[in-house]
């Protein structure tokens, strides 16, 4: 059953939805505790400490933390491979271009393959700078998340990059949630409008909020 399942289109758009939505719920709570930043040294440091002791002692020291990122794997491989092969079929289905022009896509929509290769990559950067320092810049500090976050924003790539690949977060999430609630069965005529209202807010609410964090360490705000 399950091969049939992800066999078919409708199970690989409905394996993309939920995958989807799984990192969109990350995405609320890890934006949430970026924020902390704005409380100072002490308050963020001592937030990155509970990430790790979370559900001790029931849970062993970094246990829960890794569970999580396992989760959070699992999903991204789901929905980066469902969206590859989707896009592949798409491309066998229709491979010469349709005689009449089809209707104009919104901006997100146009960009969705694009937004998810710089997302991929800026995932693989954001790993490698700020969870195993390995291109991190200024020196990295293991149990000081405040200083590195201040090193990272202090570059001018490092805010180039971060700015950029939120922007793309954006208009992914801005067609991704609406989408998502389309396959899922959610949405309807009459719904249509809130779930398209809903996707701009939160499209809007989380890319500002990523973007508040560079934004306060070059402002001095943060430092």
């Amino acid at each position: 059953m399950a091969r049939t399942v992800w066999g078919s289109t409708v199970g690989k758009k409905t394996v993309m939805a939920v995958s989807g939505l799984i990192m969109l719920l990350y995405l609320v709570v890890h934006m949430i505790g970026n924020l902390k930043i704005y409380f100072g040294a002490a308050e963020f440091n001592h937030y990155a400490h509970w990430l790790r002791t979370l559900g001790e002692p029931f849970m062993h020291y970094e246990w829960t933390l890794w569970l999580v990122r396992v989760v959070l794997v699992a999903a991204v491989v789901a929905h980066a491979v469902s969206a590859y092969q989707l896009s592949r079929r798409d491309i066998k289905a229709r491979p010469s271009k349709y005689v009449h022009a089809r209707p104009r896509a919104s901006y997100a929509t146009r960009t969705m393959r694009w937004g998810g290769i710089i997302l991929g990559l800026f995932i693989v950067w954001h790993i490698l700078d700020l969870t195993t320092g390995t291109v991190h810049s200024g020196g990295f500090q293991p149990g000081h998340p405040y200083q590195n976050v201040v090193d990272t924003f202090s570059t001018w790539y490092g805010n180039v990059i971060y700015i950029v690949a939120m922007l793309a977060l954006g208009l992914h999430i801005r067609h991704g949630f609406w989408s998502a609630a389309q396959t899922l069965g959610v949405g309807s005529r009459t719904r249509d409008r809130v779930l398209k209202t809903a996707a701009n807010v939160l499209a809007l609410l989380l890319t500002a909020g990523f973007i508040a964090v560079p934004v306060g360490v070059m402002t001095g705000v943060v430092s």
